[in-house]
């Protein structure tokens, strides 16, 4: 018989730019086997007012997960991830980087920060159901690892 905990889907929030994106991200998440509540931002400031729940995000559920593009109009991703991991409130959210290419891991380590891990963006449609299932199997490995306290 399944817990409340187990069916509890997992908030997941896109801070992703390219609507084409996020339209391609939502439609794979809601085909994975894992329940999932993918919620969408287009830049920094709108991805840590949704973390804080300031503003229109005040009544936002806290993210489980954090799915973050470094290439953001204005507060850019690095920045984003910096005041992530220095507020204790909201540094235990795991954050995945999304990279077009090594270079974003380098860029980020560059800045003294470090993600949960990086996974590389899809360039292609088909290459979302991959994707997704890259984003599944880090979460099953963190929730394995750290099993809820309640």
């Amino acid at each position: 018989m399944a817990t409340d905990a187990e069916v509890d889907p997992i908030e997941i929030l896109l801070v992703e730019p390219s609507p084409g994106d996020t339209r391609l991200f939502t439609e794979q998440f809601k085909d994975a086997k894992i329940l999932n509540s993918l919620n969408a931002v287009t830049d920094g400031e709108s991805a840590l007012d949704y973390v804080h729940r300031r503003g229109d995000y005040a009544d936002a559920p806290r993210p489980d997960l954090i799915l973050l593009e470094l290439q953001l109009p204005g507060k850019s991703g690095v920045k984003v991830l910096s005041e992530l991991e220095d507020d204790p409130e909201v540094s235990d959210i795991p954050v995945v980087v999304l990279t077009s290419s090594d270079l974003g891991e380098e860029m980020v380590r560059s800045h003294g920060l470090e993600a949960d891990t990086y996974i590389q963006k899809p360039v292609e449609p088909d290459e979302f159901v991959e994707f997704v299932q890259s984003v599944e199997d880090f979460w099953l490995a963190i929730v394995q690892r750290n099993p809820a306290a309640d």
